[in-house]
């Protein structure tokens, strides 16, 4: 029979976060649950949604916890209705008494609030994964490198392999993480202090854009372990499990072209703005693209809808080389390119009209390399 006090702020806080592997809409009804396990040392909460799971720990010895154990024991709650149960409590301690039949007593200043439970020997077990030699990577790097990569997976699930990011460690020390939807990529690469054991996996871009919500920058680096088909982020306090996609990533470094024939060099934000401005009116297009006409040394956006009107922008490039060009993309991939690069300019390089064209930093630096795939059009 559990019993145990606790300040509300930071119990509501880790519930939260392990919320946030919880579904309310699960084929597996106990998966809507947060499970409460409660030793002497302190309390772990779980949370599931058979793609991802997070246990968050919080110990008797965390003064900011105020934690204090009566009882100990497991439950299991509906999360969703057992959290914003606690937000709505009036003082700043929570007690939490289990009396007969897994029924939970909340007492918080005036207030007493009954909940029901169930059975925590229904939960699912989180599956091990062994805790040999760890990679430590720098949270700050792996959550960058992340916004630099996932947004280019696919979202379409026809083909499951490509919604997720490609990570390869090779000689111990270099990362590889790409993302490609077959329309465009993305990839970093990474020479890390830290050796580890060289790996290739694939991980669904789902799972790390949580990853990046769940770890906030305070935890200043994460310890990651593989089994063959699960993935484990841990930290001081959280440990958050994902499953690994199965099968072959593609070839992407034969994608990756070694020359090019035209190159224009432009402010990142400028350059966003611009393409900003012409989706607005291609997304009214039959074939959503804009024109990029490259022309004497200088560089203009065409959009032209016969329904809604036409842009003609003259864009001020650093730079021009190379011959001149036409080609037409979709705005949105070259937008969401700008917004992953950190650089205040970037380079773009084309081969012809109808070959992938590379987005790049401005820099004498080959780690990061987008690249997008044009349009044909009459």
């Amino acid at each position: 029979m559990i019993q145990f006090a606790i300040n509300k702020t930071v119990f509501l806080q880790a519930l939260n976060i392990t919320k946030r592997a919880i579904s309310s809409k699960n084929a597996i009804p106990v998966l809507s649950t947060v499970k409460i396990d409660v030793t002497t040392d302190g309390i772990s909460l779980t949370g599931s949604n058979g793609q991802i799971s997070i246990e968050n720990y919080i110990s008797v010895q965390d003064e900011n916890a105020g934690l204090l154990v009566s009882q100990t024991g497991s439950i299991l709650l509906e999360a969703a209705f057992f959290i914003n149960v606690i937000s709505s409590l009036p003082d700043i301690v929570v007690d939490f008494t289990e009396i007969e039949q897994k029924q939970v007593v909340l007492t918080s200043g005036k207030s007493e609030i009954t909940l029901k439970g169930k059975e925590a020997e229904l939960y699912p077990r989180l599956q091990e994964v062994p805790a040999t030699t760890p990679l430590v990577l720098e949270t700050k790097l792996l959550k960058q490198t992340i916004n630099e990569t996932a947004f280019a997976a696919s979202t379409q699930e026809s083909r499951p392999i490509l919604t997720g990011v490609h990570f390869v460690l090779s000689n111990h020390t270099e990362l590889k993480t790409v993302a490609t939807d077959s329309h465009r990529m993305s990839q970093r690469k990474l020479q890390l202090e830290k050796a580890g054991d060289n790996f290739n996996v694939v991980i669904p871009s789902r799972s790390l854009r949580e990853f990046t919500s769940v770890f906030t920058d305070e935890v200043e680096t994460v310890e990651v372990f593989f089994s063959n088909n699960q993935l484990l982020f841990r930290s001081d306090h959280i440990s958050f499990y994902t499953r690994l996609l199965e099968g072959t990533y593609p070839d992407t470094d034969r994608l990756i072209p070694a020359e090019f024939n035209t190159s224009a060099v432009f402010d990142t934000a400028n350059l966003r703005h611009a393409m900003e401005r012409a989706r607005l009116l291609s997304n009214a297009t039959q074939n959503g693209t804009v024109k990029l006409e490259i022309k004497d040394g200088s560089v203009t956006a065409h959009v032209h809808s016969p329904e809604v009107g036409k842009v003609n922008e003259e864009l001020d490039a650093l730079e021009v080389t190379g011959q001149d060009l036409v080609i037409s993309f979709n705005p949105s991939y070259l937008i969401d390119s700008l917004k992953a690069v950190a650089s205040e300019q970037v380079k773009v390089s084309f081969i012809s009209p109808v070959r992938p064209f590379t987005v790049v930093p401005n820099k004498e630096d080959e780690s990061f390399i987008q690249l997008i795939t044009p349009v044909r059009t009459n």
